[in-house]
């Protein structure tokens, strides 16, 4: 049942005492028990574990961050402390709190508690704990069953909870990284409460960090950490606890005890700062959500910075090429006609060099994009036409646009009628184009922005040649 926890790499928990249940035994042996680790020895943590699993919090005001959800008399602090009764499912970045709520809670509870990670456990393995469950409710003993990583269980796995969750014979604690609303079923995400847990700020982490400095269950004050050195160190954490406490064990075992952790110690010891981002997952909508609109709303240096994240967390640039291609007839069309020609140079140079040079078309297409004059009227001119037709407002071809250049075409009034407007000097000529139904309809509407305002003022002098107007 080995997998990660909250803040560190082997499920872990505060080191359990003399005469703790489960203490110390086997913390969660891969070959162990299918069903899952029953009561506290899923959190389980000896003084061998990992910084970050030694350091996990053994109370609720120990956790960094997250008041809006473990403030007096919210839903959370009420479940930990074993007066609430709905499930919840725990949704936030890693790193956040989300398996530690769910060691406090097995903590707090008079219950059963059993452990499940979705990496190893499957149908089967959820049954046989409902039924261990209903058995242990007829003898009055109700069980917390924690999930973690939900959101890699199959949608059978995940109906196969919907019942026991239903009926309360279980009580289910779920955590996830992905966005429930994507990655579990809607009928279990109904029945259950989801609390969103936040990113730590740059003080939570301070604290996590400057705690794990002196604690005696942490480095117990052997090394110094330079202020330059800790304030780096957030930033490579990027908002993750387990992350922050990781990279400080490893800075701090290249320094002898009594040394001091500076930056340089970092840099030597510690990788870059990751990128949270995952191709599959929330991260990356985010990141691509934020990037398009950072283009639409001109801020070109935004614009940079999330291209940049993509790019560092190894997403493909034909995707992010096809993604420039797209809002350069969405969000710019006609404003500037020269966007798009620009985004698909881009996307041929990135097929063409490949990475990591291709990151230069890439950027220069953003840069374009990001400061060429917007407009939708791309976008909304053909969903305008689109919604007529959806709508059944379609309508005759004119005879005279229809095609007739087969034998028996003009003997059916095709083509006849036809005037071709290169016969006209103005290039444009008075004629029906629309069917009959739609006569009048217009889809196409230039903004004043960019090389539309002169579109706009030549659009209206053809459309009254067209209609016979001028």
């Amino acid at each position: 049942m080995a997998q990660e926890d909250l803040f560190g790499g082997g499920l872990g928990g505060p080191t359990p005492g003399p005469g703790d249940p489960g203490d110390p035994g086997d913390p969660g042996d891969p070959g162990g028990p299918a069903a899952g680790l029953r009561g506290a020895s899923f959190f389980e943590a000896g003084q061998t574990a990992p910084l970050a699993a030694r350091m996990r919090p053994r109370s609720l005001d120990e956790i960094a961050g997250q008041a809006h959800l473990l403030s007096e008399g919210k839903p959370l602090r009420r479940l930990v402390e074993g007066s609430g009764a709905a499930s919840v499912i725990l949704y936030g970045p890693p790193g956040t709190g989300k398996t530690t709520i769910a060691s406090l809670i097995a903590q707090s509870m008079e219950q059963n508690f059993v452990g499940l990670s979705a990496l190893s456990s499957g149908v089967k393995e959820v049954r046989q704990v409902i039924d261990q469950a209903r058995r242990d409710l007829i003898r009055g003993e109700k069980t917390v069953l924690f999930i973690d990583e939900v959101h890699r269980f199959s949608k059978t796995q995940q109906d196969a909870l919907l019942g026991a969750v239903e009926n309360r014979t279980v009580l289910l604690v779920a955590a996830t990284t992905e966005n429930p609303s994507f990655s579990v079923v809607a009928p279990l995400l109904s029945r259950s409460l989801l609390l969103k847990l936040e990113s730590l700020s740059r003080e939570d982490l301070r604290k996590v960090i400057e705690n794990a400095v002196v604690a005696q269950r942490g480095l117990a004050g052997t090394v110094e950490l330079a202020d330059d050195a800790r304030e780096q160190l957030i930033t490579l954490a990027g908002g993750d606890a387990r992350r922050a406490l990781t990279y400080l064990e490893a800075a701090a075992e290249a320094v002898h005890a009594g040394g001091t952790i500076t930056v340089d110690t970092l840099r030597d010891n510690v990788n870059r700062a990751v990128v949270r981002y995952d191709r599959d997952g929330d991260q990356h909508y985010d990141v691509v959500s934020a990037f398009i609109k950072s283009i639409r709303g001109s801020d070109v240096d935004a614009a940079l910075h999330y291209l940049a994240r993509m790019i560092e967390a190894g997403e493909d640039p034909r995707f992010i090429a096809r993604r420039l291609v797209i809002h350069a007839s969405e969000d710019i069309g006609m404003a500037d006609p020269t966007a798009l020609q620009t985004a698909i140079a881009a996307a041929n140079a990135v097929q063409f060099i490949g990475m990591p040079e291709g990151r230069l078309p890439l950027a220069q297409a953003t840069i374009h994009l990001a400061t060429a004059p917007k407009s939708p009227s791309v976008i909304q001119g053909i969903t305008r036409a689109q919604q007529d037709v959806a709508a059944g407002n379609i309508g005759a071809v004119p005879p005279h646009l229809r095609d007739g250049h087969y034998e028996g075409a003009k003997a059916m009034g095709n083509a006849v009628g036809y005037k071709y407007p290169h016969d006209d000097p103005r290039g444009v000529v008075t004629q029906q184009y629309l069917p009959d139904e739609l006569l009048g309809a217009e889809y196409y509407t230039p903004t004043d922005h960019g090389a539309e305002k002169r579109i706009r003022e030549f659009l209206g002098r053809l459309r009254r040649v067209i209609r016979g107007k001028d």
